[in-house]
């Protein structure tokens, strides 16, 4: 029976798991890893809308009031009374304080009386002129007689004439302490307390009255959109019959639209009304006022406040619409992106146009059948695949879009 030595034994078992250990690693670098591309980004597309659309030029502006006055005291004296409310409408002529009107009562009864001395004054030597002129004529007076009687008459008719304008200032003065609305509108805060002494030195301003309907609207057109309009206008006569050349003086009721900063799109519609002279040449703009309706005791319209205006200048037929969250803007300008037939993204530069309830007009850069990324902009990239989804093209636009709080979104166009 043979023995093994010691030691052999862990020999074996250490020389079998290096084997082993080998056999491992060379079979693990039999495997290749392999790279897995990943799928490509979901996207929403859509077709452009294609439709008429009527022409807009945009402008900002601000209102104005028709019509704005101080109320003034005309005449001196302590303010009597009020008999308005302030931050009201009050209609012209509507009374609106009372100064107190005991001295120029006592004035008016002085001067009457002068004027009824006047005319007695007056009756007398005309009497006497009578009775010297008949007499004259028969010869028992001398000439010279008739003649200063003739003088003292005229001279009497005369003091009259001017006793009766003292009477009528008078009376004036009177009746300008009975303050009233010179026109129609809403009275301010009153200005004086009433027991104050006013009109002294000067005409103390009292109130003041502003008219709200209509309300006017001041913006400026650059010198290119200056000739556009002036071709709508030639439009309008022409419309109406008219002949620019042969009726200058007629009006071309020429549409604007208007809207505030926290209306959607534009809903107050007036007329254009005024044009400046000329163009200023410093600016090379020129101001045009266009007048809106504001009627009611709450009105919408205010002075004072920012506007929006737009008014229409031709229609643009068979126009592309795709929505305004489509269109992206880098240096190179506006632009949108596009997937071809083979699901890959193309960057497309665009023209953009006006909005129109959240679908901006694009003038240049799409088909018809182009397909629009609307969504999933984020995750697409120009020259790499998507996964298109196909909806209709349809506006996203927020109430704020359509005011024209969004329009930092692109790039004007030259």
């Amino acid at each position: 029976m043979k023995h093994r030595q010691p030691g052999s034994n862990a020999k074996r078992i250490v020389a079998e798991r290096l084997l082993l250990l080998m056999f491992a690693i060379l079979t693990g670098c039999e495997q290749k890893n392999t790279y897995v591309e990943p799928p490509p980004p979901a996207v929403t597309v859509s077709k452009p809308i294609k439709k008429d659309v009527t022409d807009y030029l945009e402008f900002t502006g601000t209102t104005a009031s028709v019509g704005s006055v101080e109320v003034r005291a005309r005449v001196q004296g302590i303010l009597e009374s009020m008999h308005f409310e302030p931050g009201t409408n009050v209609k012209k002529e509507q009374q609106l304080f009372i100064i107190d009107p005991k001295p120029y009562q006592a004035q008016l009864a002085v001067v009457k009386g002068d004027l009824a001395k006047a005319k007695a004054k007056l009756d007398k030597s005309q009497s006497n002129y009578w009775r010297l002129e008949q007499a004259g004529r028969k010869g028992a007076v001398a000439e010279v007689e008739v003649v200063a009687a003739r003088a003292n008459r005229d001279a009497d008719r005369a003091g009259v004439e001017a006793a009766k304008a003292v009477v009528d200032e008078a009376a004036l003065q009177l009746s300008y302490t009975r303050v009233t609305a010179p026109i129609s509108g809403r009275a301010g805060r009153n200005l004086v307390d009433i027991g104050n002494f006013v009109g002294r030195g000067e005409a103390t301003v009292l109130t003041t009255i502003t008219q709200y309907d209509p309300m006017y609207a001041y913006f400026h057109l650059n010198e290119r959109d200056l000739l556009r309009v002036m071709a709508v206008f030639r439009e309008k006569m022409k419309e109406k019959g008219l002949d620019p050349a042969k009726d200058p003086d007629s009006r071309a009721d020429v549409p604007v639209f208007l809207g505030l900063v926290n209306e959607q799109g534009y809903p107050h519609r007036g007329i254009l009304d005024f044009a400046e002279s000329g163009v200023d040449a410093e600016t090379g703009t020129i101001e045009l006022r266009a007048v809106f309706p504001n009627p009611g005791q709450s009105p919408v319209l205010l002075p004072g406040l920012f506007a929006r205006l737009r008014f229409p200048v031709g229609t643009h037929a068979d126009a592309l619409l795709v929505s305004e969250r489509a269109l992206g803007a880098d240096q190179q300008g506006n632009y949108l992106l596009v997937v071809n037939s083979d699901n890959v993204a193309e960057k497309r530069l665009v023209s953009a146009g006006q909005v129109i309830d959240g679908l901006r007009v694009i003038d240049k850069g799409i088909r018809p059948d182009d397909r629009v990324i609307v969504q999933g902009l984020q995750r697409a990239r120009p020259g790499a695949k998507v996964a298109p989804k196909d909806v209709p093209m349809q506006s996203t636009a927020t109430p704020e879009d359509r005011t024209g709080e969004m329009k930092d979104r692109f790039v004007p166009d030259e």
